[in-house]
């Protein structure tokens, strides 16, 4: 299963991929680091959706950096 797709792998602060609702038939990525995680469920099909810090939105495809902590 791909790691965005599990809410307990996504961090606030994590750099991460996502892919933003007008970019979904492409497929691209857009770079950023969560201020905001916005699904509730601990799981989604489609990947978690989250807010970047500079306020894009969008589900998470991929996993750059692990937290520190």
């Amino acid at each position: 299963m791909n790691p965005g797709k599990t809410r307990g792998n996504i961090k606030i602060g994590l750099s991460v991929g996502i892919v933003l609702k007008q970019d979904q038939g492409s497929g691209k990525i857009t770079r950023g680091v969560v201020k905001r995680i916005l699904t509730n469920s601990s799981s989604h099909p489609h990947g978690i959706k989250v807010q970047l810090e500079d306020g894009k939105v969008g589900r998470v495809k991929e996993i750059y950096a692990t937290s520190a902590k």
